[in-house]
């Protein structure tokens, strides 16, 4: 046996491995690299959070202040009362709330019962209407507005949540899109097992298809939460009277009562509390949010 075969005798350490120590210290400095660049990026993004709710509880003085006063001498509360006092701010808030809640459930009943059919229904044409609708998705709002506001004048659904509310029984393409990814994920064997036992379409659709694509729903649930609770377009052009306003509206109108001046305590306020409701949201369905848009991203 030649010397570079001999195993080491008893009580002999085994040389250490350099190149093993470098790759670690390497991860290692990766790995710290990594967690610096993002805690840096989180702190850039929540300053503008933090210049709003520091400036919501500042005086008028404070925040026109040279240099920059980060923090309020005394907290101003009475901001956010007034808030409510010079505006029907909590109307506007139920008024998006309501609208958000009709918007969630209109999106998930449409969408699904489309993103169903075109996942799992044959019929002639599937493919090419699919395409066709996914087309919609590059006409900016501004093209249909004009139509759609001369269709509801027609019908007499000016200055009601109609416009607002029906559409969203039809689903979205986006979001059709999504549950029609979701449902191709599901395996077939799962719905011919189904029809073997006798279950209908719908009753496969209720029990099979829908609570295992419970993190997509999820993430059409949130989208749809957003896209309603920052509608601005949409409720511009239909809605007219004041205490029918969401609080997109709303905010407009709140920095236009003091006759065209911005009191920037008070408005900073207002948006404070109009983020809140989304910023709550995502907090606590964030990891239901990203599951989803990651499962609807990849086919099987």
């Amino acid at each position: 046996m030649s010397t570079t075969q001999m195993k080491p005798y008893k009580g002999q350490q085994p040389a250490i491995s350099y190149r093993g120590l470098g790759k670690r210290r390497q991860q290692g400095l990766l790995t710290v690299l990594t967690y610096v660049v993002l805690i840096t990026g989180a702190v850039a993004l929540m300053v503008p959070l933090f210049w709003m709710l520091s400036t919501s509880l500042k005086t008028e003085a404070e925040v026109q202040a040279w240099p920059i006063q980060w923090f309020p001498s005394t907290p101003i509360w009475q901001n956010f009362v007034d808030v409510f006092e010079r505006v029907p701010f909590a109307r506007y808030l139920g008024n998006s709330t309501w609208l958000a809640v009709t918007s969630i459930v209109g999106q998930l009943i449409g969408s699904t019962l489309a993103g169903y059919g075109f996942a799992r229904m044959r019929f002639p044409g599937r493919d090419v209407l699919f395409f066709v609708m996914l087309s919609t998705m590059m006409l900016p709002a501004w093209v249909v507005v004009v139509p759609h506001f001369m269709m509801f004048n027609a019908i007499d659904w000016l200055d009601t949540y109609k416009p607002l509310i029906i559409p969203e029984l039809f689903g979205s393409p986006f979001f059709i899109f999504l549950c029609r990814q979701a449902f191709l994920g599901i395996h077939p064997e799962l719905e011919d097992a189904a029809r073997i036992d006798g279950a209908s379409t719908f009753r496969i659709f209720l029990q099979i298809f829908l609570p295992l694509s419970v993190p997509t729903l999820s993430t059409i649930a949130i989208f749809a939460f957003y896209n309603s609770w920052n509608s601005l377009l949409y409720p511009l052009v239909y809605l007219r009277t004041q205490l029918k306003f969401p609080i997109s509206l709303g905010m407009r109108m709140f920095q236009t009562a003091d006759f065209g001046v911005t009191h920037y305590p008070r408005t900073m306020a207002a948006s404070l509390l109009s983020l809140l409701p989304p910023l709550l949201l995502f907090f606590f369905a964030q990891r239901t949010f990203i599951q989803g848009v990651v499962m609807t991203g990849v086919e099987k």
